[in-house]
């Protein structure tokens, strides 16, 4: 999938996944997609629940080799 961004959170801690992508999405326009490489399994939960409150959307996410990645569009 195309990103606009590419945010690298990997050996993050809840909860900086969190803030590091909260002030990558401050940077982008509306409909830009930011992706996201986090090596916090709770940064699934986070993210879609925090891409919801914020107008956002969770358009993907995978996993390789113990690398969660994450595409989500600016709302």
């Amino acid at each position: 999938m195309n990103s606009d961004k590419v945010l690298d959170a990997k050996g993050l801690a809840c909860p900086m996944p969190i803030v590091s992508t909260k002030k990558a999405m401050t940077e982008l326009e509306s409909g830009q997609i930011l992706e996201i490489h986090s090596t916090d399994k709770g940064a699934k939960n986070d993210l879609a629940a925090w891409a919801k409150s914020g107008g956002h959307e969770l358009l993907s996410d995978t996993e390789e080799d113990g690398v969660l990645k994450f595409w989500i569009k600016k709302g």
